[in-house]
């Protein structure tokens, strides 16, 4: 498998991800967007910052049990149940910060979204990864 990231020129400087994902792969996984539940199926509690360690523990679970690892995540979407801007920084700094960090090397969009699924849910990531 090859995974090839790149920033074009003529494209804005990033902080951290790269606009372009090239993959090679046998298989590709598609993991459903990873909510902050616990095992339990309860929210976890806390705010966001607690529900995004929640869905950072969620994200790794699921790549393991797929026999995939954050390096090999070729494509992230983050959605925070916010409007404002710096719970949006927030959730990538703490992502990016976490073990779960190089999936976020890749194509990644970071989205304010006006709701979520669950009721109190403020955060929600989609994974790609690729074998």
């Amino acid at each position: 498998m090859t995974i090839e990231r790149s920033n074009p020129e003529g494209l804005h400087a990033t902080p951290g991800y790269h606009h372009v994902t090239r993959v090679q792969a046998n298989t590709l996984v598609y993991l459903a967007g990873q909510c902050p539940l616990q095992p339990s199926g309860e929210l976890a509690p806390g705010g966001l910052e607690a529900q995004t360690a929640q869905v950072i523990t969620n994200i790794l679970s699921a790549l393991k049990g797929a026999g995939a690892t954050p390096d090999q995540v070729v494509r992230t979407v983050i959605y925070v149940a916010s409007s404002d801007r710096s719970d949006l920084t927030a959730v990538w700094d703490q992502l990016n910060a976490s073990l779960l960090g190089p999936a976020f090397t890749t194509a990644s969009t970071l989205l304010g979204v006006a709701q979520l699924g669950f009721p109190g849910q403020l955060v929600e990531v989609d994974v790609t990864a690729a074998l």
